[in-house]
C-alpha cells in the first residue's frame, strides 16, 4: 500500500507541476484592447431563460470598441417570457429569431447555433457564440477578437470566471477549469490536430465564419451533446487551430444555483465526456487513486499521502489563481469534490444506458444511440 500511496502522491505532484506551467502559457486578454475593425455576429440561443437572459443581453448590447457588431437571438420553443424579455431589453437592437423544429439527428443546442450562424449578416467574418448564463465585461468581444488577431487562430474559447454560491457548486464547478489547466497541455494543443488535446466552452466561443463553414458549422456536430468540443474538433479536422483561454477577467457565468441543478445539468453531458463507459470508469479510477488515495492515507497518519494531499490541494489553488476562481479554503476539499465528481460521472453513465437523460423538456439520447433533445 504504501508503494500505491507513493505513486499517487507522485503522480499529483507532476500534475501540479503541469497546471503550473499551463498557467503560465494560457492566453490572456490584451491589458489595453484595440479596436476592432472585423464585421462580427454575436449569436445568443435561448432557451426557457427568463430568468437570466435580462443580464446577458444588456452587456452584450453595452459592448464597446467593436463598431461593426450585431447580436441575433433565437429562441428555441421557450415556454415561459424568454421571447417578451428580449423584446423589451433589446427593442430594435436585437435581432429576434424564431427556432424551427427540431429535426430528427439533432440535439437542441447544435440546431439553434446553427440557425443562428445561417442567420447571420452576410459580411460578418466572426462569429460569437454566448450561453444565456454568461455576463461579459463591456471590453470582452473587442478582447476576445484582439486574442483571436494576435494568436492567428481559428476559434478561441474564452474562458468565464465560474460563479458559485451554494456549497455544491463550490465542491464540484472548479474541476471544470481545474480539469484542462491540469492536463491538457496549452501549447501542443494549439498545434495538433489530434481530438484528445481538445479543450473548449460553449458559453463564450469566438470562431472565424470560414472556417466554421469549412469545418461544417454545427450540422457537422448536430448530435453531439458536448457540442464546444466536437466543434472544435470539427475545425481541426478541417485543417484550423484552436485552444480554450482565459476568459476570467472578461465573463462570468454562473451555471447551475442547486445542487439539483448542478447533479442534472452534469448528468445530460457527463457519460459523453470521456468516450465510452470504460473510458469514464478508467477516469473516475484514476482521479480517485491520484486525489483521494493519498487523502485516505493521510488520514492514517501517511507523510507520503500528506504530501500527495498537498499536491493535489496546491493544483486546486494554481487552477483558481489562474481562472479567477475562490482557492480558500474550497481547496482542501479536493478529494471529497473528487469523489463528487466520480459519482455525477458514474450517475450520468447509468441514467444514459437506462435512456431516461432529458435537459429542459428535451431526452437527450436512448441505449441504442438515437438523440432527439
Amino acid at each position: 500500500m504504501r508503494k500505491l500511496v507513493l505513486a499517487a502522491s507522485l503522480g499529483a505532484a507532476a500534475l501540479t507541476v503541469h497546471s503550473v506551467v499551463n498557467a503560465r502559457r494560457l492566453r490572456q486578454p490584451p491589458v489595453t484592447v484595440p479596436p476592432a475593425a472585423v464585421r462580427v455576429s454575436v449569436l445568443l440561443p435561448v432557451r426557457d431563460e427568463e430568468q437570466r437572459v435580462e443580464r446577458c443581453l444588456e452587456a452584450l448590447l453595452a459592448q464597446r470598441g467593436v463598431p461593426n457588431y450585431e447580436v441575433l437571438v433565437l429562441d428555441d420553443g421557450s415556454t415561459d417570457r424568454t421571447a417578451e424579455r428580449v423584446h423589451a431589453i433589446g427593442g430594435g437592437r436585437v435581432r429576434l429569431l424564431t427556432g424551427a423544429p427540431l429535426p430528427a439527428g439533432w440535439l437542441g443546442k447544435p440546431h439553434a447555433c446553427a440557425q443562428l450562424a445561417e442567420a447571420a449578416a452576410p459580411d460578418s467574418e466572426v462569429l460569437v457564440f454566448v450561453d444565456a448564463d454568461v455576463v461579459l465585461e463591456p471590453d470582452a468581444l473587442a478582447s476576445a477578437l484582439a486574442v483571436l488577431d494576435e494568436s492567428g487562430l481559428d476559434l478561441i474559447s474564452p474562458y468565464p470566471r465560474q460563479v458559485t454560491g451554494t456549497a455544491a457548486e463550490r465542491l464540484v464547478q472548479p474541476l471544470l477549469q481545474w480539469s484542462w489547466l491540469t492536463t491538457l497541455p496549452l501549447g501542443l494543443a494549439e498545434r495538433s490536430p489530434k481530438p484528445s488535446l481538445t479543450a473548449a466552452n460553449g458559453q463564450f466561443l469566438v470562431v472565424r465564419r470560414a472556417c466554421y463553414r469549412a469545418a461544417g458549422g454545427h450540422a457537422a456536430v448536430r448530435g453531439d451533446v458536448l457540442e464546444d468540443i466536437a466543434l472544435l474538433r470539427a475545425v481541426k479536422r478541417a485543417g484550423g487551430r484552436g485552444v480554450v483561454t482565459d476568459g476570467s477577467a472578461i465573463a462570468e457565468c454562473r451555471m447551475y444555483e442547486s445542487w439539483d441543478e448542478l447533479r442534472d445539468g452534469y448528468g445530460k453531458s457527463l457519460w459523453a465526456a470521456f468516450g465510452s463507459p470504460a473510458g469514464a470508469a478508467a477516469t473516475v479510477a484514476g482521479l480517485g487513486f491520484l486525489y483521494v488515495l493519498p487523502a485516505a492515507a493521510a488520514l492514517r497518519g501517511s507523510r507520503i499521502g500528506l504530501l500527495g494531499y498537498a499536491a493535489g490541494v496546491a493544483g486546486r489553488v494554481v487552477a483558481a489563481r489562474a481562472s479567477g476562481g475562490r482557492a480558500w479554503p474550497d481547496a482542501l476539499a479536493h478529494p471529497v469534490s473528487i469523489t463528487a465528481f466520480g459519482y455525477l460521472v458514474i450517475r450520468s453513465v447509468i441514467l444514459r444506458r437506462r435512456g431516461s437523460l432529458r435537459w429542459k423538456g428535451r431526452p437527450i439520447g436512448d441505449p441504442g444511440g438515437r438523440f432527439g433533445g
